[in-house]
This record gives C-alpha cells, structure tokens and sequence, in this order.
C-alpha cells in the first residue's frame, strides 16, 4: 500500500494515505528537508495537519530530538483489555454501567480534589539536581490530582464486543497537562538554542535539541516521565473499570494492552541509531500487539505488528481526521450524526458555549469528523495484521 510521493529536496517520502492533503504535505516536505532527519518520512493512512509534523507522521533523526515531533500529549495511547462475559449487555446495563464510570472518572478538565500517590513521582524528584524551568510551583500537584482522569477533546472510554460477542474494555488518554507544560517548555528552548547557533531549519516549529546537550538530556528524562505518567494514568482508569465490570458483569479479565502513540525513543534502523519520532502513530514492531481505535461510532481494532522497515516499524493511531472541529461544527449535520450513533450508548453532543459557533452543537468528535476506520486498515495491510475487530456499545467522551 505504500506511495512514494514526489519530493523535489531532501529525504524521500513515502506514504500509506491515500490523500495526505497539501498542508500534511507541506509539513512532510519540512521534515524531509530537516538537518538532522535520517533516511525518510513516513505517513500512516490516518495522517492529518499537526503542529509542525503531522498527526500520524513518523520521522527518525540523528541525534536530536524534535519536541513537536512527539507533540504536546506526551505518552498519549491506548489501553484494552478483554472479558471473558460473553453476550452484549442490554441498553439499560450499559447506561448503569456509564453512570458509574462518570461518577469514579474526573473528565473534561476536572480532576481528583486530592493527589494521588504514586511512586512514579517521587522517583522523578529523586533525579532531579535541580528544578526544571517547566515546573511551576503547583505542576507535581496538579499531576498528582490528574492521575487517573480522563481528560478531553478526543480521549474516550468505550465498552466494546468482539465477533465472538465477548465485552471489552478500551481506554484512549495521555499525560494531560504534564505533558503539554513539558513540550511547550522544551520547544522554547529548541528554538532558542537553534538560533543562537544559527541552523537553518525548515519550519521554526520543528527546532530541535541534540540529545548529548544538557537540555536534550532534559527533555530525554522528562519525556519520559510525561510518558510513564501517561501509561500509569490508563493503568488506573482500567483498573476501576475494571472494578466496575467485575461488579456488573461478573466477569474477569485477559490479554491486556497499554501503548503510546505520540513518543520518540532510540531504536535501530536500517544499521544505525536513531531517534524514531511516532506522533500519532503506533509501533507495529514484528509480533507486537496494538491498538488501532476508530470514531466514536465505529470499530476498533487490535492488530500485531508486521514489522515493516519502511514505517519505522510503524502503523496508524486511529481513524485520522477528515474535518477540523469546527469544520466538523458547521458541516456535519444532526440528523446525520444521530444515525451514525444509532445503537450506542452515548451523552448528547453539548452547544457550544461562546465564539463565532456560539449555540452550535460540538460536532468535532462525531464519527463524521474522522476518516473511515476500515479504509485506513486496508491502506496498511502491509504494517500489521488483525487479530480483533471491536464494534463499540457504549462510550464515554472527555
């Protein structure tokens, strides 16, 4: 399935989206001319405009880190697990069963009122010689009162059947603001750095940081403590899931999954170490199990990894959107999105409140606003092979 796209400077690109759009294009076109990129770009079939790189790009560099490569959500994933109850609840069931997870779930901007523990955070501490210049006074707090939370915009939680009618569990969610605090930080500083040293770079929002530098090491550590931050946070909200099937269905629990997609780590590729940059994109190793979700109103997918070089190793995240969400608010109609709803159990999409769409209805998750998920798993019969399809019954929206 994959397209080598015209490239007139710099690395090759090679592509699994049918359409990647010309500002997904022009910022391929940015990182293929990066100083520090190595071999190509790749694009997943869910690839979109981002910040700098775009969501579902995947990008390698030598010797540098590139903070809006991995994007403000650091560590933001996905968690599933199987049950072993087998039949779809009834309508009902699944209302009592969303009731409990809002009343034990913070979402939205909300958070537990009291910090969490979590032996994470003080291994953190203990590293520290000195305080980094993202951490504000209250940042570990706030961190601490977030563990656990859903948070917003396209995070969910979902209950889900099998072809085998067997209920499932999935979780998408991140390092909430931790993780946003740290990437804006050390963007600033790339920055800073890059033009006192006068680099040239192809967009000023993918400066970068050496990672032998002080402030690489920085973001090194730190990112990876927005990410175990991330996979401790989903760790907890399926555990009260769990807790809260267990209790409703009587059932227990296998073949758990919890996976970031928006990362960079040291991995070697093609004979050398490099730096593999994943925003909105998931390792698809050889034998490695994922999570590949769609829209709040379509399947998702558990996939093993085909290892293909030519990713990175690397498959989709998810569906990708088709719309930005206002677009999505203007365009997408009700009556359209309540039929692509049918069947689920879902709170109704909220009027937004203020701005020029004041009144409106917050369209920007409906399944119209994302790519179709079995059209992006056809582009990437080549990245990995699928062990599960999920149809969503229920779900929750941060």
């Amino acid at each position: 399935m994959k397209q080598n796209l015209k490239n007139m400077s710099g690395v090759p690109i090679r592509s699994w989206c049918q359409d990647p759009g010309p500002l997904t294009m022009t910022q391929a076109e940015n990182l293929a001319r990066h100083p520090r990129i190595f071999s190509h770009v790749a694009l997943m079939p869910d690839c979109h405009p981002g910040y700098g790189m775009p969501i579902g790009g995947v990008a390698a560099f030598r010797d540098a880190v590139v903070p809006n490569a991995v994007g403000v959500d650091i560590g933001c994933g996905m968690c599933a697990l199987a049950t072993d109850s087998k039949g779809k609840p009834d309508k009902t069931l699944l209302q009592h069963m969303i009731a409990r997870i809002q009343k034990r779930i913070p979402t939205g901007f909300n958070r537990h009122k009291s910090a969490q523990h979590w032996d994470g955070l003080e291994e953190y501490r203990e590293k520290l010689s000195r305080k980094p210049g993202w951490m504000g006074k209250e940042s570990l707090l706030i961190a601490a009162q977030s563990l656990g939370t859903l948070g917003g915009g396209n995070h969910f939680i979902e209950i889900q059947v099998d072809r085998e009618d067997r209920v499932w569990a999935m979780i998408h969610s991140g390092s909430r603001n931790l993780g946003k605090t740290i990437a804006e930080y050390y963007h600033r500083e790339a920055l800073k750095q890059n033009r006192k040293e006068t680099i040239v770079l192809p967009s000023e929002d993918l400066a970068f940081l050496d990672v032998h530098c002080a402030k690489g090491k920085d973001y090194i550590r730190d990112m990876s403590f927005a990410l175990a931050f991330a996979g401790e946070n989903r760790r907890r909200m399926m555990h009260t899931l769990k807790a809260i099937l267990a209790d409703t269905l009587g059932c227990g629990f296998e073949n758990e999954v919890n996976i970031h997609h928006n990362y960079a780590a040291e991995e070697t590729h093609f004979g050398y170490r490099v730096w593999v940059h994943r925003k909105g994109a998931t390792a698809a190793h050889k034998g490695i199990r994922g999570i590949i979700p769609g829209s709040m109103g379509s399947p998702s997918y558990i996939v093993e990894g085909l290892g293909n070089p030519d990713s990175f190793c690397s498959c989709a995240h998810g569906a990708g959107r088709v719309m930005g969400r206002n677009e999505a608010c203007r365009k997408l109609d009700a009556a359209d999105v309540a039929r692509s709803m049918q069947g689920i159990v879902h709170g109704d999409f909220p009027k937004i409140r203020k701005g020029p769409l004041k009144g409106m209805y917050d369209f920007g998750e409906a399944p119209g606003a994302y790519k179709d998920i079995d059209t992006v798993m056809a582009c990437q019969s080549d990245l990995v092979t699928v062990l599960t399809r999920l149809q969503p019954l229920a779900v929750v929206k941060g």
